[in-house]
């Protein structure tokens, strides 16, 4: 029994790093780079002015009031 504590700590401190590093590497590429591109997709074909344009036509800008 001597040892005990020190020996079971180090298997579960090793444990729970390989655990951390698998759940960060696991949401940097189920989660992060797939909104990266995603947000990339949409704002290399997004036009601002053409936006603008909808929501004024709509109503929703107040200093813009639709004609």
């Amino acid at each position: 029994m001597r040892g005990l504590l020190a020996r079971r700590m180090k298997f579960h401190l090793l444990g729970a790093f390989v655990v951390s590093m698998g759940c960060a590497a696991l949401y940097k590429f189920a989660v992060a780079e797939p909104r990266k591109r995603a947000y990339a997709d949409f704002y290399r074909s997004y036009d601002p002015m053409k936006d603008f344009e909808a929501m004024k036509a709509a109503g929703v800008l107040e200093s813009a009031p639709p004609k």
